[in-house]
């Protein structure tokens, strides 16, 4: 059961990772430092960026849930 949290964890963290990266910037910070402070038309629609806000939550809840059942679960099998 640890070892099935573990991989779920590291999965969920692998999306997270790629779904915020996804995002894109606001500006002031460092993207703009590497040059994504840039607007460009071909950014996508306001559905897209709103879609893409629903599953970065969804999966951040999901992940924190993998570690809330995986720190219980290691603490009872202890």
């Amino acid at each position: 059961m640890v070892l099935g949290f573990s991989i779920a964890l590291i999965v969920f963290s692998l999306l997270l990772m790629l779904l915020v990266l996804m995002h894109k910037g606001k500006g002031g910070g460092l993207s703009d430092m590497f040059g994504g402070g840039m607007q460009s038309s071909v950014g996508g629609s306001s559905v897209a960026e709103r879609n893409l806000d629903r599953i970065t939550i969804v999966v951040g809840v999901l992940w924190f849930a993998c570690i809330i059942v995986l720190g219980i679960v290691m603490k009872t099998t202890v």
